[in-house]
């Protein structure tokens, strides 16, 4: 049976708890805040969150 508990996770230039975790609820990418466990969620379209990523690298 798959979970249907999100797992987030951090990128891995992350240097402490100062960052966001993302996670994916099916059709949707969760963010959040990493200092707050249960902070709220702000979700995204996959291809707005792959668009956000793409300009960031640059």
């Amino acid at each position: 049976m798959v979970s249907r508990v999100p797992q987030w996770r951090t990128s891995s230039y992350t240097g402490g708890n100062d960052c966001v975790e993302v996670a994916s609820f099916g059709n949707v990418i969760g963010v959040r805040d990493t200092k707050i466990e249960d902070s709220p969620t702000i979700t995204v379209h996959p291809a707005a969150w792959a668009d956000l990523i793409a300009r960031a690298g640059h």
